[in-house]
């Protein structure tokens, strides 16, 4: 009876642990693995304890890692890899461009600052659909406030609705501006394009002055390490006008072109949570293309 009762036991025991090990290949699902140091493993989870992890890697090794030196586990989709197959991951600031941001929102509790050559933007994301921020110059001249309300209306398809309202600060309080806008985005945080419109006006000891605006920008991530960016923003013909100068006392029509100004540049990863960008940007205005020789500078920081 005792060795009866023995054999049953070991058969119960190498069967639990067959149905484990053929259960542990019945989850295809691909994780990205982030460790402390930065350090990512790419492949499935066989096993997963209080202690460890039993890792399958893309490229065919198992491996174990303690539960202590991981920092963020995340599921992969197929738009995480290229045609190739090679992971790239999603771009983490997919949200901006260089000037102008889509209809992606900012994940709850990505908070992130955008290091300009000319001041510091800091973007903070209030709930999953509603981002809110601030921007200024290095010496408070003019100070921005930011919102926006951002929607995925279908897959791949997001709104948004937001608007940019500012003032001179301390060096002229008496004047200041407004920017409302909506745009249309088509894409995901690998790869996305997003149209533009708003109207932005200037307010100060007189009539106020507007002008329509627009923009085309996308973005696609070529590498882990690297994405493409396009950015511009392009303000419409004002038509023409009388003005009326008083020191010469006499009218005459004044034009107010279009102008559009266009940037191309890339986006490099250093980090999780760090970028760096950089781009040349050019001016066409009355039919003229015109370079700006001082290099668009950018750096992204998460908060």
């Amino acid at each position: 009876m005792k060795t009866l009762f023995t054999t049953i036991l070991l058969l119960l025991v190498s069967l639990s642990a067959y149905c484990q090990t053929d259960s542990l290949g019945t989850d295809d699902q691909t994780y990205r693995i982030l460790q402390n140091d930065g350090t990512e493993i790419l492949g499935k989870i066989l096993k997963e304890d209080p202690r460890e992890l039993l890792i399958l890697t893309t490229d065919g090794r198992e491996i174990i890692v303690p539960q202590y030196v991981v920092k963020k586990i995340e599921a992969l989709s197929s738009t995480d890899f290229n045609v190739q197959g090679a992971f790239i991951g999603e771009d983490k600031f997919a949200s901006r461009y260089f000037l102008t941001t889509n209809g992606l929102n900012i994940k709850k509790g990505e908070h992130y600052v955008q290091w300009n050559l000319f001041g510091p933007d800091m973007q903070f994301a209030v709930t999953d659909n509603i981002g809110v921020g601030a921007m200024t110059s290095w010496v408070g001249i003019p100070i921005i406030g930011t919102i926006k309300y951002s929607k995925e209306i279908a897959d791949n398809t997001q709104v948004a609705v937001g608007a940019l309202v500012g003032f001179g600060s301390w060096a002229a309080p008496d004047i200041g501006g407004a920017l409302p806008y909506a745009t249309l985005s088509f894409g995901n945080r690998t790869r996305n394009i997003a149209l533009t419109a708003g109207y932005g006006a200037i307010f100060f000891d007189g009539p106020a002055e507007g002008r329509a605006l627009a923009s085309v920008a996308g973005m696609a991530k070529i590498s882990s390490k690297v994405s493409f960016v396009f950015d511009s923003f392009i303000l419409l013909p004002g038509g023409e006008r009388q003005v009326y100068d008083y020191y010469a006392d006499r009218s005459y029509t004044e034009r107010r072109p279009g102008f559009a100004v266009l940037v191309p540049g890339l986006r490099w990863h250093r980090s999780e949570g760090s970028a760096f960008q950089f781009g040349f940007a050019g001016i066409i205005s009355d039919g003229d293309a015109l370079p700006v020789p001082i290099p668009m500078v950018q750096w992204f920081k998460s908060l």
